[in-house]
This record gives structure tokens, C-alpha cells and sequence, in this order.
């Protein structure tokens, strides 16, 4: 692929970048500050791509005592709901992708 995605805003820039390359890519409502790129596979349509960590974060801090029990912990019931939710859920061959990121070292960023 020749064309590069651009724009001031992440989300918009790759946005638009899946409308002229896959019209067809799914995107995950309410999580467009996880948005970070697209994913490119030989012979598959080119995806969204949303950072994991990220994610959880966005589902924990939305998390409100009618979501939550007295003893549970927000980013422990954020990671099993997008698990089980998010993860688990397969629409199709143009669902998007969800990656961890990461350093050298082995540690994750952010």
C-alpha cells in the first residue's frame, strides 16, 4: 500500500484511512482514543488495530456501583468484560484487532 494515513487526529486520520482502503473494517464504539493504527496481513483486508491497555482503561474508568459489586475491583471487571465482550466477540472477518504494545526491554508501554 502507497497510500499513508494523515491527519491531526488519530482517530479521524485512520478512519478515513479504512474508508478509501476497506469500507467494510469495523470500529468499536467508545473506544476511539484507543485507536492507534490499522493492521495490514498477506491476502486479508487491512483492520482497525486498538492498543489493549488502552481499552481496559476507557471500560474501567467507565465502570459506576451499578456496574460494579461492593468488592469489585474496576480494572479487574473492565478486563473481563472486554475479554469476554470485546475479544470474544468475532463479527466477521473485518473485525478489528486489539495489540499490546510492548518496549524492547520487554516491559509494556504506557
Amino acid at each position: 500500500m502507497d497510500k499513508k494515513i494523515t491527519g491531526s487526529d488519530s482517530f479521524e486520520a485512520v478512519r478515513d484511512y479504512l474508508a478509501e482502503i476497506n469500507p467494510e473494517a469495523l470500529l468499536a464504539d467508545g473506544l476511539e482514543d484507543a485507536l492507534v493504527g490499522v493492521c495490514d496481513r498477506f491476502g486479508q483486508p487491512t483492520l482497525a488495530a486498538y492498543e489493549y491497555d488502552k481499552c481496559i482503561e476507557i471500560f474501567a474508568k467507565d465502570m459506576d456501583d451499578d456496574t460494579l459489586g461492593e468488592n469489585d475491583d474496576p480494572h479487574t471487571m473492565a478486563v473481563k468484560h472486554f475479554d469476554f465482550n470485546v475479544i470474544g466477540g468475532w463479527l466477521g472477518e473485518h473485525t478489528p484487532v486489539f495489540i499490546r504494545i510492548y518496549s524492547p526491554s520487554g516491559e509494556l508501554y504506557g
